[in-house]
């Protein structure tokens, strides 16, 4: 099925859950606790549609189809993912081991068209792992991985660069290619592999860097740029080719605040301005929480940037990984409220 035949959401939809049950998570309610397991807990949990869990799991759920029933056309969770307004990245229980060592366990969540998914944790924990995951750069020991409604994780490769036409990566450091200029960087894609003609792909170009506010540095080369500006470059690259999702790799690593601010709104921008779902690991918690609490509005030419209403920064989720396992899901306002319980999110965020 292509991209153009499925719907989008117009409307944000309530949050879908998370495969593993939410009593296990910091922030769920109900259910006993796995021995040897504790998880602090959010003091109101609302209610969330859990998607790729058994209904009897999920936090108010009733009724409906169980997930790889017998006698069933398709699982629920694809019915999910291909509705109106589903999500359009969903990891259904994924395990994935190298050797002896456990990277993820048992990890479901959902991101929603529009919506922003922010993954923390120690070095190792896996946040990375999902970004290779997501792009079929590695393939998880079981468990499903859906991106735009296709099941990604038995792929082939000719397949899996289809998908990839609608992902979009920043990489750590922003990894331009230091012998060509800013538009032979930001075009790259558009002219060696959707073979775009010159002057489509150079229109598209200047108008991406337009959007970020360096048109007129596109004849310049990298080692000209500041470590911002470079950062900002790879962000016109990633989104060069229109796709709906984008991912981020530690995007404002070693900048300094200032600099790092101007990525930030870079990043929500394309959510807000664009559509853009975004997936995003980070080590920065001033941008991890910057990015969440922000909104972009435009008037005219002008863009501008305040704090978000409780409606939109509930579309941005936190989620903290701890031993290859989800820790936490929840938003800005319900992280904060669990650090005063659980001593392990309250020092990293401390």
């Amino acid at each position: 099925m292509s991209s153009s035949e499925r719907a989008r959401a117009s409307e944000p939809r309530e949050r879908s859950g998370v495969g593993v049950p939410t009593s296990e998570r910091v922030g769920g309610s109900g259910g006993a606790k796995p021995p040897g397991t504790e998880r602090a807990r959010a003091s109101e949990p609302r209610e969330r549609s859990g998607v790729g869990v058994p209904t009897s799991e999920r936090v108010g759920g009733s009724g409906g189809a169980k997930p790889s029933g017998k006698g069933k056309e398709r699982p629920k969770l694809l019915d999910e993912a291909l509705g109106f307004g589903g999500p359009i990245i969903v990891f259904d229980d994924v395990n994935l081991a190298f050797d002896d060592k456990v990277i993820l366990h048992d990890v479901s969540f959902t991101l929603q068209t529009g919506h922003t998914k922010v993954f923390l944790g120690a070095s190792g924990a896996g946040k990375s792992t999902i970004l290779r995951l997501a792009l079929g750069l590695l393939r998880p020991d079981t468990g499903r991985i859906f991106v735009n409604g296709e099941q990604i994780d038995r792929m082939g490769e000719r397949e899996l660069m289809q998908v990839r036409a609608d992902l979009g990566m920043v990489f750590q450091e922003g990894a331009l290619f230091d012998s060509l200029t800013v538009r032979e960087n930001v075009g790259y894609k558009l002219y060696e592999e959707m073979a775009w003609p010159i002057d489509k792909a150079d229109e598209r170009v200047a108008q991406v860097l337009g959007f970020i506010g360096l048109g007129e540095f596109i004849d310049r080369m990298p080692s000209e740029l500041s470590g911002g500006q470079r950062r900002r470059v790879a962000i016109a690259r990633a989104m060069a080719a229109k796709p709906r999702i984008l991912l981020y790799d530690e995007p404002t690593t070693g900048l300094d605040p200032i600099t790092a601010q101007t990525v930030d709104e870079e990043i929500i921008k394309l959510r807000d301005l664009e559509g853009v779902s975004s997936v995003l690991v980070t080590h920065q918690l001033r941008d991890a929480f910057f990015i969440a609490e922000h909104a972009a509005s435009r008037e005219t030419h002008e863009v501008s940037f305040e704090k978000a209403p409780k409606e939109k920064a509930d579309e941005a989720e936190f989620i903290m990984l701890k031993d290859g396992g989800i820790l936490f899901e929840g938003n800005a306002a319900e992280l904060r409220d669990a650090a005063a319980r659980d001593g392990y999110i309250r020092s990293f965020l401390s």
